[in-house]
């Protein structure tokens, strides 16, 4: 208690406040939440502030949209944020075995280029970086447009398990709940998951409502999006949230609490969000998850995704019945199509960008799995999940309403183009739904916004193991 009291002393310093946003720690009444500004403490429907004010006191899943919103106030301070959920995200969290002691909760400008960070950012609990796209589409949905609601990442799996048939007293030990004011059951022969991974919503449905992306577009005039979009499980990273959209559970049940962790059983660090590695993710997860495949009767498909288990058809599965040691990048590199002669990809950033390379290049070869996948109407999946690389790789090279970040949503939106057009074809289009989500949002760091909290807690002798940069695992240095 002494060090991690120490510590919170130390991280809570108004000389850190321009990079700390707020500091958590779990205690038995609760989740504790502090910055230089004040101390709450977050209970199941509450908070009690301690003392000045609380650090999450406002928690709108709309603060900040539409876009103009968001650029109006770009990177707002903790006093004007907003933080949805954050009792429930924050208590996810701290229920895994492996979360850490505390977690620092980076400001939305942070930027530390040395640390691995990007000029597009998630992972933190405020509302822009959380907030995913929703957009729901198809047979079944009654075309209403932009709604003034959200939902969270972990509604998708058991809106999609009920779409694609499973009863909902079946999904009830899901955290999340299935979307059943938006879309009927029943209504559809297959169903759609698209996730275009760290997509700004505000600027997603902002470019699709400019025509600039005609096939996202397409499906928001024949169904409905959520202008608050669905608030990602914290921290609002990769592999967390994949996990939690497809598994319907937050952290603190599936067991995955970052890119990269700390085990302190096995005294090893755990990498997750890694090509060598996205094929192991089975391994990480606690006994007793099921995924929406697990919960799915008839034929399913994971393309390009990780979260697999029980899926019919699986890249993932592809890449471990091949018993490559080098994971998914080392076989896959293998087979992967020449990005410079894809018509669908931007060929500008394609020869100045080695990511956008070969995320264009991981995608290219998601359109070849999905037009295989639907030979015919009567073939295609009853549910499939399709996972977008690309728009992540622009949103951090750039950040959010970058032309690059830009670019990559319009070379996603022609590859969903060429599935649209094939589904028309072979007469599956009208009996589809589509569910088009992200595994959390981005924002656009301030380059002067530099600074770091580790020098300051190895300055004050406290002995800490800092993983994926803000996860404060106290005496495993």
């Amino acid at each position: 208690m002494q060090a991690r009291d120490r510590a919170v002393e130390v991280l809570c310093d108004p000389s850190l406040s321009h990079v700390v946003d707020l500091v958590a720690w779990p205690s038995p009444d609760g989740i504790y939440v502090a910055n230089s500004a004040g101390e709450a403490l977050l209970f199941a429907g509450g908070a009690s502030v301690l003392s000045g004010r609380n650090p999450v006191g406002v928690q709108d899943p709309l603060a900040f949209t539409p876009l103009t919103a968001e650029l109006a106030n770009r990177s707002p301070v903790n006093a004007d944020n907003s933080y949805p959920w954050a009792y429930e995200r924050l208590s996810s969290l701290f229920a895994a075995a492996a979360a850490p002691d505390l977690v620092v909760v980076h400001t939305g400008k942070h930027y530390w280029p040395s640390q691995g960070g990007h000029l597009g950012e998630h992972g933190s609990l405020n509302v822009v970086q959380s907030r995913a796209p929703l957009v729901v589409s198809g047979a079944g949905v009654i075309a209403h447009g932009l709604l003034p609601y959200a939902a969270r990442i972990v509604d998708v799996a058991p809106t999609l398990a009920w779409l694609a048939g499973a009863p909902l007293a079946s999904l009830g030990d899901m955290d999340g709940s299935a979307l059943v004011d938006f879309v009927t059951a029943g209504a559809a022969e297959h169903v759609v998951g698209l996730l275009w991974d760290g997509c700004n919503s505000n600027s997603l449905y902002a470019l699709a409502s400019a025509g600039e992306l005609p096939n996202v577009a397409r499906l928001m005039s024949r169904g409905c999006a959520l202008q608050g979009g669905a608030i990602a499980e914290f921290p609002s990273v990769t592999l967390v949230n994949h996990t939690s959209a497809l598994t319907g559970v937050g952290p603190g049940r599936h067991g995955i609490v970052n890119n990269a962790y700390f085990d302190r059983r096995s005294a090893v660090q755990v990498l997750t969000n890694n090509a060598a590695t996205w094929h192991r993710w089975s391994e990480w997860l606690a006994p007793g998850v099921r995924t929406v495949f697990e919960r799915v009767s008839g034929m399913t498909a994971s393309v390009n995704e990780p979260v697999d288990n029980g899926a019919s058809y699986s890249t993932f599965g592809l890449v471990r019945a091949s018993g490559s040691g080098d994971g998914a990048k080392s076989m896959m590199d293998d087979f992967l199509p020449d990005p410079t002669a894809d018509p669908l990809a931007t060929q500008e950033h394609v020869g100045a960008n080695k990511d956008y390379a070969w995320s264009s290049s991981v995608d290219a070869i998601g359109v070849e799995q999905v037009l295989g996948l639907w030979p015919s109407a009567a073939e295609g999946p009853r549910l499939m999940w399709w996972n977008t690389l690309l728009t992540d790789t622009g949103h951090h090279e750039g950040g959010p309403h970058s032309p690059i970040a830009h670019d990559a949503m319009r070379d996603a939106d022609r590859r969903l183009g060429v599935f649209l057009e094939h589904l028309d074809r072979i007469g599956a289009f009208e009996s589809t739904v589509f569910l088009l989500t992200s595994d959390h949002g981005s924002e656009g760091a301030d380059v002067s916004c530099v600074g770091d909290w580790d020098a300051p807690l190895r300055d004050a002798g406290i002995d800490f193991r800092d993983e994926a940069y803000g996860f404060i695992y106290l005496g495993h240095s």
